[in-house]
């Protein structure tokens, strides 16, 4: 974990990978390393989430832009009987985001409450649809962290994009929906912190 090697040296190392240049002295590199220290408590673990880890260092240092928000969001599985009399389960899900002050609102059906908030967050980003049209999902990994159905869980989600570059993201919780749902969001700004990197080196 980043915050169990050599501390600061590393965190700069850390840094400058995703072109975030600090100087050793800098307070603000003292409250990153705290910062990482308590989520890893939590049960985070940045080593295998280098994308999530360039998020978080982003909102702790304050450069991390708003492209969106998020509202509220709902997963609904239902198992029921068709027309035909055969036993189907269907998977609903709605995510209401705001983009620039615009309230927009998504409605997706998935193979799965992971799949089915995963298309309604895509389905309508309003300016930014068009940034993260080739943004795909690659793989999915669930890790229970202290036994039990109640227990906290930890979720991995491998991106990647036309570029064929590869991103991880990870989302801790003791509701896996919500673990799944943030690992997803991360997913989606990173790319689009992506975009906006090589729109302004273009």
């Amino acid at each position: 974990m980043v915050s169990q090697q050599a501390g600061k040296s590393n965190l700069l190392t850390a840094l400058k990978r995703h072109g975030i240049a600090l100087d050793k002295d800098d307070r603000r590199l003292e409250g990153l390393l705290r910062t990482v220290k308590e989520r890893e408590a939590r049960g985070y673990s940045y080593d295998g989430a280098d994308a999530s880890f360039a998020i978080l260092a982003r909102r702790v240092l304050g450069t991390l832009p708003e492209f969106f928000s998020v509202e509220s969001y709902r997963a609904s599985v239902e198992r029921r009987q068709s027309v035909q009399g055969e036993e189907v389960t269907v998977t609903e899900a709605v995510v209401k985001i705001v983009v620039d002050g615009e309230r927009l609102m998504s409605v997706a059906e998935g193979n799965g409450p992971v799949n089915a908030l995963d298309v309604a967050m895509r389905k309508d980003l309003g300016k930014y649809s068009d940034r993260i049209g080739d943004l795909e999902l690659v793989d999915f990994k669930v890790r229970i962290l202290d036994g039990g159905t109640g227990a906290v869980t930890r979720v991995l989600v491998e991106s990647r994009d036309a570029t064929g570059e590869r991103w991880y993201t990870i989302g801790v919780s003791a509701n896996i929906i919500d673990a799944s749902f943030e690992a997803l969001y991360e997913s989606i700004t990173y790319k689009l912190m992506k975009t906006e990197a090589g729109a302004s080196a273009a």
